[in-house]
């Protein structure tokens, strides 16, 4: 193609940098090495794997601490955390969530044989519609689950109001969102209860994790009971449950990424800064932004393409994955338009017009503390000239 020749010619040229690695969304952040090898030669020591060991003890500490919850229940990851979690609200009929999110936020629900029911988004925060919500809500609604995307706060007290007018149980999936706050309060505050995802992509991570975090005794003793096949003492199953506990390996993951928090905040900062300035300069951009009244983890580089920018969304993806730049759609199609929800429900889209319009204009850029040097300033020029080719 035309625009992607004349991309790579510039690279073979000198006039921009090639990158050897690829620059992928997600890579992981990661703390000391030395100090996680002696996480490591604990865990051999002492010969516990698993089973609520020392290790993930200490990580719900922290983890509560931080937060300033009274519950934090770790996981073996998120999406086993989203079903313990659904189902200890014992959630049935239908769910309302946004199509516009990862799809584990529906197959959660899904897999508990409960309904999702998507809602629009508002289209300048992404987070769900507190409108478009209370339109969806049925005689057979039982709850909602709001999704703080990109870690910026979905509408709280606009859910919480609808929940508590409609008799509904709200709940959090706060994947994007560890170590953001709404209002002054760090998120995993809201709802009866918050889920965490530690996978390896998130800003923080335990390799594969999660978390439901809850200031409510009786849900987070339920919770404990579920995640470990039911049992309350050794012989003893009091309630039906599954395996999702969180192994010790991966709690030391979590305790050594504890301590180096602040650098992978300061570095996504930083990031975030730097695209702002030179993305934001360039007609047709859009970076999203963070209040900076709140903490941020700003994990999500996203930049919304706008009508007036002469290349389309998919043909940027095109042309910087060409150049080993890994840049990605978020979450396109949304969730409404893939298997087995595109079957149910045909004609979704009619009533989601929001989120079809950020779904075909959103794009992802890698950040994190691995990110070369030369990245953002790479990114920036690639999209300058892409900006100055009409169709």
């Amino acid at each position: 193609m035309k625009i992607i020749k004349s991309v790579q010619d510039l690279a073979v040229n000198g006039a921009l940098p090639t990158f050897d690695e690829p620059l992928h969304v997600g890579r992981p952040n990661m703390g000391n090495q030395e100090s996680f090898l002696t996480y490591v030669n604990e865990i051999f020591e002492r010969r516990w794997l698993t089973n609520n060991g020392p290790l993930v003890q200490e990580f719900e500490r922290r983890m509560a601490d931080f937060l300033g919850v009274k519950h934090c229940v770790a996981m073996c990851n998120g999406t086993i955390a989203l079903e313990i979690a659904t189902r200890a609200l014992e959630l049935k009929g239908e769910v309302i969530m946004p199509s516009y999110s990862f799809i584990a936020t529906a197959h959660a629900l899904q897999w508990q044989e409960i309904t999702p029911v998507f809602a629009d988004i508002d289209p300048n925060t992404h987070n769900l519609d507190p409108n478009s919500v209370r339109k969806m809500i049925t005689p057979r609604t039982t709850g909602i689950v709001g999704v703080h995307l990109w870690g910026r706060s979905s509408p709280v007290e606009e859910l919480q109001a609808i929940a508590d007018e409609h008799g509904l149980k709200l709940m959090f999936d706060a994947a994007h969102a560890f170590g953001c706050s709404h209002n002054g309060r760090m998120i995993g505050n809201f709802g009866e209860c918050e889920v965490f995802s530690f996978h390896a992509t998130k800003f923080f991570n335990t390799f594969e994790g999660g978390a439901v975090v809850t200031d409510n005794d009786d849900l987070a003793q339920k919770i404990r009971l579920m995640k470990n096949f039911g049992f309350s003492g050794y012989d003893n199953v009091i309630y039906s449950g599954t395996n999702g506990k969180m192994t010790e390996i991966a709690a030391a993951m979590g305790l050594v990424n504890f301590d180096a928090m602040d650098e992978f905040v300061e570095a996504n900062r930083r990031n975030h800064a730097q695209y702002s300035t030179q993305l934001n300069a360039i007609k047709g951009l859009s970076v999203l932004k963070y209040d900076e009244c709140e903490h941020n983890n700003y994990q999500y580089i996203v930049v919304e393409i706008l009508d007036d920018f002469p290349v389309s969304r998919d043909e940027i993806i095109n042309v910087l994955q060409a150049e080993n730049i890994l840049a990605r759609r978020y979450f396109w199609p949304g969730c409404h338009n893939m298997l087995p929800y595109r079957a149910f429900y045909p004609h979704a889209g009619l009533i989601l017009p929001n989120t079809k319009i950020v779904a075909d204009r959103v794009i992802v850029l890698p950040t994190g503390i691995s990110l070369p040097d030369n990245a953002i300033d790479t990114v920036a020029s690639i999209l300058r000239l892409l900006m100055s080719h009409k169709p």
